[in-house]
């Protein structure tokens, strides 16, 4: 299998994202020409570390760079200030200049947290994203959100950073438990119904196979990326088109706020629930046939990821509570929510002229399912 090499080009921030099989054993020549002196300054979390920093530490000395690693706890209550400034403080001891490379190895969690912190150490330091899971690899590791997250909701404090580079190595990918794999899974089937239709069908029938087919995993990981580079390029600090990436993200964001960014829901769960809920509405709203959502849930349920809301162990609040917590959503413009609804698969937009009383009618019956 060949390395894909996907371009983001956004002028003096442009860089590369690489996607291939055993990059993390390769990792030193391929950051080498960014390095201005042979040193980087690693974070990972725990989970990650023990599978893959050493062999990270080990391809880096094969080329002359020098490191050394800061672990953090893993999980989703990391991408808070506390971890935020002691990875701040941990970087500013070991001396880490404007123009070195802080490696971030690991999933989301550690990707967004990182590159805060990067962004606003000395006003902006150049970071390369290593994405461990699926969901890195093909949402969070491209684009440059970073951010954290608050007691008033998910990555409303952050920072628009982007990488210098990106290593994709689909190899790590074999090493997450299948739920880690199928929360991965939410975000990709996101870039079929927003806007490919055709990958959309190309899942529908590779989707299942995905964790025991290198070259079918490494084109899902590959159109993904593609897909998202299209859209930031055109729109880099989503005042427009970026908005689409956020298909389903509303319900979720809400649902992980009520699940207290528990591991009772993971983020890419939350995704493809999130995504059955808003072709769900869009149906409801007269926008799109009732095929859509039906063929929407039946390849969900084909992957056996989580879909519905009785999918989430333990209480949810009541529908009005969570339609309150989607108004702390960072997508809220001018009082108003937006919701990135469909006419059909593949064929996404962004509106805020949602009644309420239909998204309440929607979560209602979500909850009754309960």
């Amino acid at each position: 299998m060949v390395m894909d090499l996907v371009p983001v080009n956004l002028g003096e921030r442009s860089y590369e994202v690489r996607i291939g099989r055993d990059l993390i054993s390769r990792a030193g020549a391929e950051i080498a020409d960014l390095l201005r002196r042979p040193r980087v300054a690693i974070v990972t979390d725990a989970t990650v570390a023990p599978l893959h920093l050493h062999r990270l530490e080990t391809a880096l000395a094969a080329e002359g760079i020098s490191s050394q690693a800061l672990i953090l706890p893993a999980g989703e209550s990391t991408k808070c200030w506390a971890e935020l400034g002691k990875t701040v403080e941990w970087l500013l001891e070991a001396k880490v200049e404007r123009k070195d490379i802080v490696i971030a190895l690991g999933g989301g969690v550690i990707g967004d947290l990182v590159g805060f912190a990067a962004a606003i150490l000395r006003r902006g330091v150049r970071f390369v994203q290593i994405p461990t899971t699926l969901l890195a690899q093909v949402d969070s590791s491209v684009g440059g959100k970073t951010g954290i997250n608050t007691a008033q909701g998910k990555n409303l404090v952050g920072s628009f950073h982007q990488p210098t580079r990106v290593l994709a190595d689909i190899d790590v990918l074999k090493t997450l438990p299948k739920r880690d794999f199928l929360a991965g899974y939410g975000e990709v089937v996101k870039y079929g119904l927003l806007g490919d239709a055709k990958f959309f069908e190309w899942l529908e029938s590779n989707g299942p196979h995905l964790s025991s087919d290198d070259e079918a995993l490494q084109y899902a990981v590959l159109r993904s990326v593609q897909m998202k580079a299209e859209i930031v390029e055109r729109d880099e600090t989503e005042e427009g088109d970026r908005a689409l990436l956020n298909l389903g993200h509303t319900f979720c964001h809400a649902l992980e706020s009520a699940t207290g960014y528990s591991d009772r829901l993971l983020h890419g769960e939350g995704v493809a629930i999130g995504c059955a809920l808003a072709f769900e509405l869009s149906q409801r709203l007269g926008l799109c046939a009732q095929e859509a959502p039906s063929r929407v849930r039946e390849h969900l349920r084909a992957m056996g990821t989580k879909l519905d809301l009785s999918d989430i162990p333990g209480a949810l609040p009541n529908s009005a509570a969570l339609l309150a917590l989607m108004g702390q959503d960072k997508k809220v413009l001018d009082g108003k929510l937006r919701f990135i609804l469909a006419r059909g698969i593949g064929q996404a937009f962004v509106t805020s002229d949602v009644p309420k009383e239909t998204v309440l009618g929607v979560l209602d019956d979500a909850l009754a399912t309960r």
